[in-house]
């Protein structure tokens, strides 16, 4: 039993299902926009992921706190190795622009991450920033690397499902700071710590209710996207509603890391 818990942290730890979430949400929209599914832009998401979190959670600790490398932090550097050869591999089949786009949130990542600046640690100490460049970077790889590597219109479809696929994360990333409320750093200014947990998590019950809304505008609307959509939401808003400073890391980094993936399967095994 030990042996299978030690295998499922370090499917946690090393990223490896927050990137099947990211590559489920690139599925979604080859099959939302009937695009012509690319290998390339698929696992170029999906290692990419692996490396963008793993740098972005183990940088710091190793870096200058001097963490010990433990077994299962040196099988995380070895994933982490082999995703960032297959992330430059896959980049390579790109198209210009898609290179372009992929570069851009690699900066993002580095200014999140890296202190570059005088008297900031990083971009991910800005109070209250956090959710904003994770969300934006959220929908830009699993929409617009699809979309414009495919070299298909930027409609006004396109900009209303970013906008969708937006709020979807943010409510998301709600959850998360509502659960790692006493872990995070005060300094952090998140959104429950600004303006508690309560307030939270009505903003993400009238965010989740634009996101269904939103759908009426769609020029693709079908009665079948719209019921899917508010199951998704319904199903985001139950967690949100369950979500506390005392729940299991588990609730957050699985099950609602998880909603992209089954929203993904739904949607491949009904539709």
């Amino acid at each position: 039993m030990r042996y299978f818990k030690n295998i499922f942290e370090f499917y946690i730890n090393s990223s490896i299902h927050v990137a099947l979430s990211c590559f489920a949400l690139v599925h979604l929209t080859y099959r939302m926009f009937h695009i012509s599914y690319n290998n390339s832009v698929a696992f170029f998401t999906f290692f990419g992921t692996i490396v963008g979190y793993n740098f972005v959670k183990y940088d710091a600790l190793v870096r200058t706190q001097k963490l010990k490398m433990t077994l299962q932090l040196k099988g995380v550097a070895f994933i982490s190795f082999l995703s960032l050869i297959a992330t430059g591999y896959y980049f390579f089949h790109l198209e210009k622009g898609t290179q372009f786009i992929g570069l851009f949130f690699l900066i993002i990542v580095l200014l999140y991450t890296l202190p570059f600046f005088p008297n900031k640690k990083n971009a991910r100490n800005w109070a209250g920033i956090k959710i904003y460049i994770v969300a934006l970077c959220w929908v830009g790889v699993t929409l617009f690397l699809p979309i414009v590597n495919n070299n298909t219109e930027c409609t006004s479809l396109v900009f209303l499902v970013a906008i969708q696929r937006y709020i979807l994360i943010f409510v998301l990333i709600l959850i998360f700071e509502i659960v790692d409320l006493k872990w995070d750093d005060p300094h952090l200014k998140t959104v429950p710590q600004q303006i508690g947990v309560m307030r939270t998590k009505r903003v993400g019950f009238v965010l989740m209710f634009l996101f269904v809304l939103l759908e009426f505008l769609s020029n693709d609307f079908t009665i079948e996207f719209l019921a899917l959509k508010t199951g998704l939401a319904i199903t985001t808003i139950l967690f949100l509603v369950y979500a506390n400073e005392n729940r299991s890391r588990y609730y957050a980094s699985f099950w609602v890391e998880s909603i992209p993936i089954f929203w993904w399967l739904f949607l491949m095994i009904f539709s």
